[in-house]
This record gives structure tokens, C-alpha cells and sequence, in this order.
């Protein structure tokens, strides 16, 4: 499990009401804030990219936060699926919910995050993306009506959110299973450390 620093020269604040994030933040022993972005979030990927899809969407979080906060690091990411060259987010509703099941049902597919830290005063900007590969078992039509009704796919994109440590239909098979979560624990680790040595660096 990662573990926060002992002291960082800054607070934190995450730009994003989800809970993965903020369950991963909880874990790894970070003090933060929580302020959601609430930016819209387009459904299809502007350039034909995932990677700049969601590193532009969680600069736009981080600017969206970072521009009513006087001092501390903004925190910001957008998670997505990619499968066939297309964006797979958050579902509307359950017969969306639905489709989206469907079409990963037997695949492995690609899951991106966008990350962006934001640093205020001064507006520093660190951003970076990570892929997993996910590979979701074959699923009937009555496993894929008995997942609808637990509720776990609403808000997430992909329409699932991954089980620890077992999911039952669900795995990893390449990167990092915090990124699959929303929030890559092992490198924002490394990058948060980078910027509290910088920070510690500039002259007083």
C-alpha cells in the first residue's frame, strides 16, 4: 500500500466527488479536501486519442478548482474506458449501463487516467497519464441483469467499479489497479514528493 509522506509544504484538495479517489486518497493516509470540478465531460475523444482526451479533461478539473483556491494542491483526474478507438464513460442510466456491459463483455480493453496536479499560488502544473489493460469474463444476460441491480455501475465509467482484492469478473492484466480505481496511487505518490522537494527548494 502506498503511503502518504510524513509532511508535505502544501494542502491538498481533490477536485472530484468520487469515491475510489477518495477511498484510495483514505488509504495511502492523506489529509485532504474535497472539491469537485462539476465540469461537463464530452463523449467523444476531441483528437481521436484517449490519452489527450483525459489529460486535457483533468487539467480542465484542476483549472475549474484551482482558480477559487488561494494556496494548496489541487488534485484532479478523469478515468475513462477505450475500446475500438472510442470513449466508454458513465453510463446515463441502466439500460446504458446495459449496452456498455455488453460491449466489453469478452474483451480486454484499455482504461486511462488523466492526472493533473495544480499548485496555487504560483500555478504550477504536473500532469501525466497511465493505462491499465482490463479484461472482463464472457457475462450472461442474467449475470448482466444481477450486476444492474447491485447499482455499482452508476457514476462509474466502464460502468463498473473494480472489487479488492477478487472481483469476480474483472482483471488486471496490465498497470496499475489504483488506476483502474481512478487515481494511480504509485506514481501520484512519486509526483507529490517531486513537488514538495521542489517547493522546499525555492528560496524564501
Amino acid at each position: 500500500m502506498v503511503t502518504s509522506p510524513t509532511r508535505l509544504p502544501f494542502r491538498l484538495i481533490l477536485a472530484s466527488g468520487s469515491w475510489g479517489r477518495k477511498w484510495l486518497m483514505e488509504q495511502a493516509g492523506y489529509s485532504f479536501e474535497v472539491k469537485p470540478s462539476n465540469i461537463p465531460e464530452p463523449t467523444e475523444a476531441r483528437l481521436g486519442d484517449c490519452r489527450h482526451y483525459v489529460g486535457e479533461l483533468a487539467w480542465l478539473k484542476a483549472q475549474a478548482v484551482a482558480l477559487a483556491v488561494e494556496d494548496g494542491l489541487v488534485i484532479a483526474a478523469d478515468t475513462v474506458g477505450w475500446l475500438h478507438g472510442k470513449v466508454i464513460g458513465k453510463p446515463e442510466d441502466e439500460a446504458d449501463a446495459r449496452r456498455i456491459i455488453k460491449s466489453l463483455s469478452g474483451t480486454v480493453h484499455e482504461l486511462w487516467t488523466g492526472v493533473c496536479l495544480w499548485l496555487r499560488p504560483g500555478d504550477w502544473q504536473f500532469t501525466w497519464q497511465e493505462r491499465s489493460l482490463v479484461r472482463m469474463k464472457s457475462l450472461s444476460d442474467v449475470e448482466i441483469d444481477a450486476y444492474l441491480k447491485t447499482r455499482k455501475w452508476e457514476g462509474c465509467s466502464g460502468a463498473y467499479a473494480i472489487e479488492l482484492p477478487h472481483d469476480p469478473y474483472l482483471t488486471v492484466e496490465q498497470g496499475s489497479v489504483s488506476n483502474v480505481i481512478g487515481l494511480p496511487m504509485e506514481s501520484l505518490e512519486k509526483a507529490l514528493n517531486w513537488m514538495a522537494a521542489s517547493v522546499s527548494r525555492q528560496p524564501t
